[in-house]
């Protein structure tokens, strides 16, 4: 019956956002596996017993060799799919909750955090996780449904990201997770954790006493965080199995540099009432463009590494931002990103960074999913062997910003053509993708940049 319902809820939003089509026809035969809904989980849990105590030293826990994904290829373009379709899903339900705000969300990094919870779900719990991410179908085989291998789909997901090749960390993936120091943790969820984070601290805490346990787990993120990361979680209890945070943060540098003498304050339109000064960087030149009159707005490419590109979302006058959100889908990106042709343009755009904090087990609540994945309906005793084992926090962090380092000087030689005038002065979007895969690292809304 739950899964019966998810799958309602998913078709509800798909009305909005279609379901994407599975390609998992690409994938070699043993990639996938035919499971059938009535077994049993599988065999006796391996489990790490012994963890590292949080008092014990902020080194980050040893790295394994992973190995090589055969097929790479093919395996990140399905992910990026998959990744792609959930995380417009859930920038929607995001951005409905948010609107007065800039919101800044990660499909990358929520897809693969849940696809790690996923790891330590029990059979019924891990059909519903299946179903949520794309990662399941039916077949013609009665009681049998085919599944995709998780971890390499995790191992996908890594290497999406490491191909990135911009300045030194340009996209830079943390995770913590702390554990209930009378809990053992799972092999399986550790390995998981590994196959696609770049750095991972994994510790035990006692949290009988909450207050002091939320001051350690707090400390610990901004010290091993470099002060990235603070104060992610609050309201600890004593009951407290696991707390798990992700960081993604991405630092870009524009391919070709703005001019910085033709950087100018200028009014930027909040609403119809209010406007709020802001500094408008400046550059004339060839860039990609695409005047959209459907979805009513103006699109740009912006070169940032070779493989990682921002596309600028501008609604046209008069036209609402939250309209083009609401008919964002699966391939309204890569669509936008195929009909492009180069213009030459005076590109007027805002400075602006932006940090986000999303508490998933909240955004799953607000798409009714909340007790199926994370709440009281769930079932994690694949996590560990300690009765009643239970996820209570899941947090994702999010870091955006640019740098003017490493860039092309622009070329300043006279051109006699007449640009097209481009200026960013009113609410946009905006997109970070991996030209590879054109998978989405990031999407974000600017309201005011001065926020």
């Amino acid at each position: 019956m739950k899964l019966f319902l998810l799958m309602l809820t998913c078709f509800a939003m798909g009305l909005a956002n279609r379901v994407y089509i599975h390609p998992f026809s690409l994938l070699d035969s043993g990639d996938v596996t035919c499971e059938f809904t009535n077994s049993k989980d599988k065999g006796p849990l391996e489990t790490i017993r012994s963890l590292t105590p949080i008092q014990d030293g902020t080194e980050p826990d040893p790295r394994p060799t992973i190995g090589e994904l055969k097929n790479l290829t093919r395996w990140t373009a399905v992910v990026a799919e998959l990744q792609n379709s959930q995380g417009l899903r859930m920038y929607q339900a995001l951005s409905r909750k948010q609107e007065k705000v800039n919101v800044l969300f990660s499909p990358y990094a929520s897809f693969a955090t849940l696809l790690t919870l996923y790891l330590g779900t029990s059979k019924s719990t891990a059909n519903d996780y299946q179903q949520f991410l794309g990662l399941i179908w039916n077949t013609e085989k009665p009681g049998c449904v085919k599944a995709i291998n998780g971890h390499k789909v995790l191992r996908a997901l890594n290497a999406i990201s490491s191909v990135i090749d911009g300045p030194q960390d340009e996209l830079r993936t943390r995770v913590w997770t702390f554990v209930s120091s009378d809990a053992d943790l799972s092999k399986d969820f550790v390995r998981g954790i590994q196959e696609f984070t770049d750095t991972s601290f994994i510790r035990a805490v006692n949290f009988s006493q909450p207050k002091e346990a939320e001051a350690q787990v707090n400390l610990f993120i901004q010290k091993t965080s470099h002060s990235k990361v603070e104060n992610l979680f609050k309201d600890i209890s004593q009951s407290t199995n696991l707390l798990f945070a992700t960081s993604v943060h991405f630092k870009g540098n524009w391919r070709t540099a703005f001019q910085p003498e033709k950087t100018t304050v200028q009014d930027f339109q909040i609403d119809d009432m209010s406007t709020v000064k802001v500094p408008l960087m400046t550059h004339t030149g060839d860039y990609m463009h695409l005047n959209d009159p459907d979805k009513k707005c103006t699109v740009v490419k912006l070169g940032l590494s070779k493989r990682t590109y921002m596309l600028l979302v501008l609604p046209s006058e008069k036209a609402r931002l939250q309209d083009i959100e609401n008919q964002l889908q699966a391939d309204t990106i890569s669509t936008w990103h195929k009909h492009l042709k180069e213009q030459y343009l005076e590109l007027s755009l805002p400075k602006f960074s932006l940090t986000a904090v999303t508490d998933l087990r909240s955004l799953l609540s607000d798409m009714a999913l909340d007790k199926l994945l994370l709440g009281s309906e769930a079932n994690f005793q694949r996590f560990s062997t300690k009765g009643n084992f239970t996820i209570d926090k899941v947090i994702n962090k999010v870091l955006f910003e640019m740098s003017e380092e490493r860039k092309e000087v622009p070329n300043k030689s006279q051109d006699d053509r007449v640009p097209l005038r481009v200026t960013v002065d009113r609410p946009f979007l905006f997109t970070i993708v991996e030209g590879n895969t054109n998978a989405i690292l990031m999407l974000g809304r600017i309201l005011n940049p001065n926020l």
